[in-house]
């Protein structure tokens, strides 16, 4: 099904409605999440001949643009269903293939069952979830944490490794008998995006559904997901800045109180304020430009993935983020020169830019981004192959 460009619109356009109260007050936007699903915008990458809107990479992260404009925590927690769909979107023609395809098609929701506590590092993903087999099955057992969007979707991606420590990765469905998602995230930003812990006791999912790593690893080529991933939090970020532009224009439109040596008598006609209204402007438009311009490079790897298309996509979105880190928190702290002290007031909740903002950005520290960057340029040194790169 295609989804029309006016419907989209509308879709969205009633997703933004509320959001700022919503995050308030702690509200989860189930209700906007079943719109979403009503709507069959989880398809928005499958071909049009397979059920879906057929869009490409660049529509994509315009889409996530937007919808974090909107709602920054839906355009986030729907993260790990698009890279699924992304991945999906590569297999081979089989029947497993049409099946999770038809289910995409159908409105369903990917969330994520990655990241464990107590690794040596990060994205050391799966190493203490066990997948034990046991007839024509697996039986899955292992918490993870960090499962952004798991709460409101309908299956899971899940690594681990089986019993004899092979790495493994599986979809499973969320309401198989043994799991258990909790929102227990408790982040000062990005709050509704059930970025909780999902447990796993018990859990069986058919052999079919599990995926085995070929016996020799060093054939593996770079993972063609990881700067999708990454980018995918630049247009997440992109989104919240075109909200801080929002909040500003309407900030100084409101204001009546201007400071005793100001330059006008009203704040929307005093043109320091104006200036501050203009450099936020002009945030927005590159965050959101670069976050498009890199989508294009994106957009080369799913026809190619080869590891130098990958590695070049890598370069490209760690770039991005480099840059949009910069320009969204500079954008969410001019906010407050709009205003006066009334802005900093926690019912004016003007704060949650900057705070989803600084979470987003967080996932990757950019100093560990530049350094890799620069190891690149001055010594040749190929940039990480991970989730996290």
């Amino acid at each position: 099904m295609t989804l029309a460009p006016a419907d989209l619109d509308a879709l969205i356009s009633r997703i933004a409605e509320g959001a700022a109260h919503r995050e308030a007050a702690g509200i989860a936007p189930f209700e906007q999440i079943d719109w979403i699903k009503q709507a069959r915008l989880g398809a928005y990458r499958v071909p049009v001949a397979e059920g879906g809107s057929g869009a490409g990479v660049r529509e994509l992260f315009d889409l996530v643009v937007r919808l974090s404009h909107a709602d920054s925590n839906v355009g986030h927690l729907l993260r790990a269903h698009f890279g699924t769909v992304e991945d999906i979107l590569t297999w081979p023609a089989s029947p497993r293939r049409e099946r999770w395809i038809a289910r995409v098609a159908a409105g369903e929701l990917f969330g994520n069952g990655n990241n464990e506590l107590g690794a040596k590092h990060a994205g050391d993903f799966g190493k203490s979830t066990t997948f034990t087999p046991e007839g024509d099955s697996y039986v899955v057992n292992g918490t993870k944490y960090y499962s952004t969007g798991t709460l409101f979707a309908d299956h899971t991606f899940v690594t681990g490794v089986t019993d004899t420590g092979v790495p493994v990765q599986a979809l499973l469905t969320l309401s198989t008998d043994g799991i258990t998602v909790e929102d227990d995230w408790d982040g000062f930003g990005q709050s509704l995006t059930a970025t909780g812990t999902t447990r796993f006791e018990s859990a069986r999912v058919p052999a079919e559904e599990v995926t085995l790593p070929p016996e020799d690893l060093s054939s593996l080529p770079r993972w063609h997901l990881g700067p999708f991933y990454q980018h995918y939090l630049n247009a997440v970020v992109a989104g919240n800045v075109r909200s801080v532009l929002d909040d500003a224009v309407a900030l100084i439109r409101s204001r009546r109180r201007s400071f005793t040596h100001g330059s006008a008598d009203l704040p929307k006609d005093d043109p320091v304020l104006q200036e501050v209204v203009g450099e936020i402007s002009a945030l927005s438009s590159a965050a959101t430009a670069v976050v498009l311009e890199t989508a294009d490079v994106l957009a080369r790897v799913p026809g190619s993935p080869t590891d130098e298309a990958v590695h070049e996509a890598a370069l490209r979105a760690s770039q991005t983020q480099v840059v949009v880190h910069d320009l969204g928190l500079r954008a969410a702290t001019a906010l407050f020169e709009v205003g006066g002290a009334s802005a900093v007031k926690r019912s004016a909740n003007l704060d949650r830019h900057w705070r989803n903002i600084r979470t987003v950005v967080s996932h990757n520290p950019v100093r560990f981004k530049n350094r890799a960057i620069g190891d690149l340029l001055v010594n040749g040194e190929t940039l990480p192959d991970n989730t996290y790169f």
